[in-house]
């Protein structure tokens, strides 16, 4: 029997916090997060990065993001049109986004609802909907899809910076970052979540936002070690040519399994700021393909 006759036995769902990528198996149903400008509320799938972009240079009403409600989780564990479904969320120490999976599967009947937490967003939540989706395709059992997304989860690191702070603060998530800063806000953080909490905080930091970059290029070589083979999801704002600076200097310390570079979804970029710059970085391959070696 090969994989592709093989019988799916769960679909996976997402929520918002999903950064996706064309080069990974991303294509699952996502329950949207909204932005916010005053009375006008768009859902993510609303709103161009241009339009944002926009919006965020000439209206005087600083955004707001909302989570998925209960509602939309369930369309998304609906549209994922099987009997079992693993819902993977944003981190439940960046929004509420869990809480409203878990009321949703109260609403929807007939369906066997497992949720976890990424612990993450953007990236490196997609590379865990990749593990996820990936064991769906190839016929796997819901728990070795969560086996493999766990992994993942283990060995995948979001490091980010950005030109300003003032997104950050306004939106109310700046809190152990500028502590850590020292009060400094033209440095430039080297922004992560933070494993036990869920939420940002920062590892480094520079005078500029070039600094900036470089500082995010040496903090994912000082985790993983020079020479080590990484796979790359990068991540960026108004400027595409910011990923290509940092891919260019990962290139020169470690052998690139796979890279892709997105530009940041619309709500996210509503925290970070029109510019700014991310990666989620892993080491080797995927786990599922070193355990076939």
């Amino acid at each position: 029997m090969t994989q592709q006759d093989k019988k799916q036995h769960f679909a996976v769902a997402t929520d918002g916090g999903l950064d996706a990528f064309e080069g990974l198996n991303n294509a699952v149903p996502v329950a949207p997060f909204s932005v916010n400008f005053g009375d006008k509320s768009f859902r993510t799938d609303e709103i161009s990065r241009a339009d944002l972009f926009k919006e965020l240079e000439t209206n005087p009403q600083h955004p707001t993001s909302s989570q998925p409600t209960p509602q939309e989780w369930a369309d998304a564990i609906r549209g994922a049109s099987a009997p079992q479904v693993l819902a993977v969320t944003i981190s439940a120490g960046l929004s509420g986004s869990r809480n409203a999976a878990d009321q949703a599967k109260s609403v929807v009947e007939g369906v066997d609802v497992r949720l976890h937490d990424s612990g993450t967003l953007s990236a490196a939540q997609a590379f865990q909907v990749h593990a996820a989706q990936t064991a769906a395709l190839r016929g796997e059992s819901l728990d070795t899809a969560l086996e493999w997304v766990r992994a993942v989860q283990a060995e995948t690191e979001l490091y980010f910076t950005i030109e300003t702070l003032e997104y950050l603060r306004r939106g109310g998530r700046i809190g152990r970052v500028q502590a850590t800063l020292g009060g400094l806000l033209n440095l430039k953080p080297v922004i992560t979540v933070d494993r036990a909490t869920g939420a940002y905080t920062n590892v480094g930091r520079a005078r500029s936002y070039k600094g900036g970059i470089e500082a995010v290029g040496q903090q994912v070589t000082r985790q993983f070690g020079e020479g080590t083979p990484l796979r790359l999801g990068l991540l960026y704002g108004s400027v595409r040519e910011d990923t290509d600076a940092l891919l260019e200097q990962l290139k020169s310390r470690h052998p690139i399994v796979w890279s892709g570079a997105v530009g940041i979804n619309p709500v996210l970029n509503v925290h970070t700021g029109p510019r700014a710059l991310g990666v989620a970085a892993a080491p080797g391959k995927w786990p599922w393909e070193r355990e076939s070696q």
